[in-house]
């Protein structure tokens, strides 16, 4: 049986993408011939230091209270159980190292590589370390926070040291490189529950969620899921709204600091009465919410990939975006990609006119609409599914550090 201990700053139950991910590639593949343990951030004190979730025994460590909120975890003290979780892991993991004599290393993400950096520069050389990178900021906006330009020779270490790096996307693996990374490098994307969200509802179930939403019959339901932060740019699909007849309505599916902000620029753009802001929607209900609308919107001013564009490509809708880092990947558009099978309408950064005109494109085209619908579809099936992507993670990445330490 093999080892492999996964730094990361959160685990279960506070999920995002990169969490998601863990998840769904180890409990497809843990069980066989690779053991799992995890170090992360304990962040509320009713979880236990110790727990196994699917195929990974979870150790939390680290500052904690009583069901933080998510304003708690960017504020002190929380905050700095975040800066100083590189040396608590550090110390953590080579306790655990002694008993469990690791065969690899794998940090999710760039900040959670200083840990296995300095398992490696300052404790056991040999053991290798498979950095991989989900990160959904902006790089300017990872390199410009404090807690790393404070310490920016180790980070660029932690690329420099990596000895196998595993991105997302052509974007990440990009910026890999351009940190100094010489070794090999993978792009093994996030994947989708394809069948979940590609499934059909009954019609009544359908129709009593319209009701309750209000849905009149001549109306069109925009849709993004998202937390409501600045980089998701929310904003410009609200201000697109008074470019689009009355019957354009927007459902919100997401929370985030944003959220007054947003409302209040619904006010102000006097669109309040079309914009439904629905908070969060436990994940399984939110194919049902993708179901009845009509088209999906999310102008990104950054994405290390974006699972919720593959989400709403599987589900069968038309995706407006932009193509802003890993996007890219994913959505072709007839007019900028000429030479690929169109998947989306693409939008600049910052454009609230343009995201209605391409609304526009998408309701006055329906043949032309249907047949990039469909292509989107056919690609979330054929490279998005989460069985595909665990088979590469295992053959791609795992077998190939695993084998030299044999």
């Amino acid at each position: 049986m093999k080892k492999i201990l996964i730094f990361s700053l959160a685990y279960s139950p506070f999920i995002g993408g990169a969490e998601l991910a863990v998840k769904q590639i180890t409990g497809r593949i843990g069980s066989d011939g690779i053991r799992f343990d995890m170090i992360t951030l304990r962040f509320d004190s009713d979880l236990p230091k110790f727990e196994k979730i699917g195929n990974i025994n979870v150790y939390r460590i680290g500052l904690s209270k009583k069901h933080p909120s998510a304003e708690d975890l960017v504020k002190f003290p929380m905050y700095f159980t975040k800066v100083f979780y590189p040396l608590f892991a550090f110390f953590q993991a080579i306790k655990m190292h002694r008993q469990n004599k690791y065969d690899a290393l794998w940090p999710i993400m760039s900040y959670a590589g200083f840990p296995a950096l300095f398992f490696k520069l300052f404790y056991k050389r040999n053991i290798p370390f498979i950095l991989t990178l989900q990160e959904g900021d902006s790089i300017s906006h990872i390199t410009k926070r404090w807690r790393i330009r404070a310490v920016y020779p180790f980070f660029k270490m932690v690329f420099a040291k990596a000895d196998f790096v595993q991105a997302i996307s052509t974007y990440l693996g990009g910026w890999a490189r351009a940190m100094g990374f010489k070794g090999p490098l993978e792009i093994i994307p996030n994947g989708v529950d394809i069948k979940r969200f590609a499934r059909e509802y009954p019609e009544k179930e359908l129709s009593e969620l319209k009701n309750k939403l209000g849905k009149k019959a001549d109306d069109k339901y925009l849709i993004t899921t998202s937390r409501l932060v600045k980089k998701n740019a929310i904003n410009d699909v609200i201000k697109s709204l008074k470019y689009l007849p009355e019957t354009v309505k927007f459902i919100v599916l997401g929370s985030g600091p944003d959220l007054d902000m947003l409302q209040k620029s619904a006010k102000d753009e006097s669109v309040a009465d079309r914009v439904i802001f629905l908070g969060m929607v436990e994940h399984q209900e939110i194919p049902k919410y993708l179901k009845i609308s009509d088209i999906f919107v999310r102008p990104s001013l950054s994405e290390g990939m974006g699972n919720s564009f593959i989400e709403a490509m599987a589900a069968g809708l038309p995706v407006v975006a932009t193509q802003a880092g890993g996007i890219a990947d994913f959505l072709f558009d007839r007019e900028r990609n000429p030479d690929k099978d169109p998947t989306g309408w693409a939008v600049g950064a910052r454009d609230p006119r343009g995201i209605s005109e391409q609304i526009k494109k998408i309701t006055d085209n329906p043949e032309k609409t249907e047949k990039t619908v469909a292509n989107a579809k056919k690609l979330a099936f054929e490279k998005y599914d989460w069985d595909l992507i665990a088979k590469d993670m295992r053959e791609k990445v795992f077998s190939k550090i695993l084998t030299k330490q044999a």
